[in-house]
């Protein structure tokens, strides 16, 4: 069945993540922040997620691009090995005495470690430029598992039985003057953060599938979840606690309309 001009939809790229999608959903993220929470200390890592997610596509990138220096310079180091072969091959005096079994064994032995030396350094080098990338990508996961666990130390004190008063608070109690709303807003923006951690992480690996790149973005990708859960309790507490009317909560699912841009695809819907 042939689809007609009037059927025909846009095509969008639903397999890849877009950074800059990403990008824009996380500076919505931080103004809604801003605006709910404007003296808040979450703002200020919501901005350095922002910072970390405009420096992830350009590290991104910067990882998947060829590196042409590094390639021009181990072309020319196999290069000379090859010429220095070349050489000792030309030199090499073959007399009656290398037939010899304990000067042929010799010759054999000594053989067998260059071939095994120069296959190293050749293994070596082609594999250096890996190495490169895949550093740059662990170090900047690495931030981004960081600052997964700073996102969750700012929900730490948010107890959603503050709300039912149970008991009275101590000397050393956190102060805690949100209503049910605003906190169950708070405990929300930390969920959605650290989600777009998670999203943040990916584009590393996106066009870099390197395994040991992918199992460290999926070992954030999985602490930003766990961590994500147990906000998602709290929440379910404070909902049933204080009732649906009154914390005024929506589902993960319905919320997604609040953080997206309009243009937003699929991936980050």
């Amino acid at each position: 069945m042939t689809i007609g001009p009037q059927q025909a939809t846009p095509r969008c790229d639903y397999r890849n993540l877009r950074p800059t999608q990403i990008v824009e959903t996380i500076d919505l993220l931080c103004r809604r922040i801003h605006e709910r929470f404007p003296e808040s200390s979450l703002y200020g890592v919501a901005r350095e997620l922002h910072r970390i997610s405009q420096e992830a596509v350009v590290r991104a990138q910067a990882i998947r691009r060829p590196n042409l220096w590094l390639r021009a310079g181990i072309v020319l180091l196999l290069a000379l090995i090859g010429v220095l072969v070349v050489q000792g091959v030309r030199y090499l005096r073959v007399n009656d005495e290398v037939f010899e079994l304990e000067h042929f064994v010799q010759s054999v032995d000594a053989t067998i470690g260059s071939v095994v030396f120069v296959g190293a350094a050749i293994v070596f080098l082609f594999s250096l430029e890996l190495r490169i990338k895949r550093r740059r990508a662990l170090e900047a996961v690495r931030e981004l598992r960081s600052l997964a666990h700073i996102i969750d130390m700012h929900q730490l004190t948010k107890d959603p039985e503050s709300v039912t008063r149970r008991g009275p608070p101590t000397a050393s109690s956190p102060r805690r003057t949100m209503t049910p709303f605003e906190l169950g807003r708070y405990l929300d923006y930390c969920s959605e953060m650290l989600s777009l951690v998670g999203k943040t992480a990916a584009l590393y690996v996106q066009e870099f599938p390197d395994s040991v790149a992918i199992e460290a973005v999926d070992g954030v990708t999985n602490l930003a979840t766990d961590l994500s859960r147990a906000i998602w309790q709290k929440i379910m507490i404070l909902e049933s606690a204080g009732g649906a009317d009154k914390v005024n909560l929506v589902s993960p699912a319905s919320d997604v309309v609040e953080i997206a841009p309009p243009n937003m695809h699929a991936q980050i819907d």
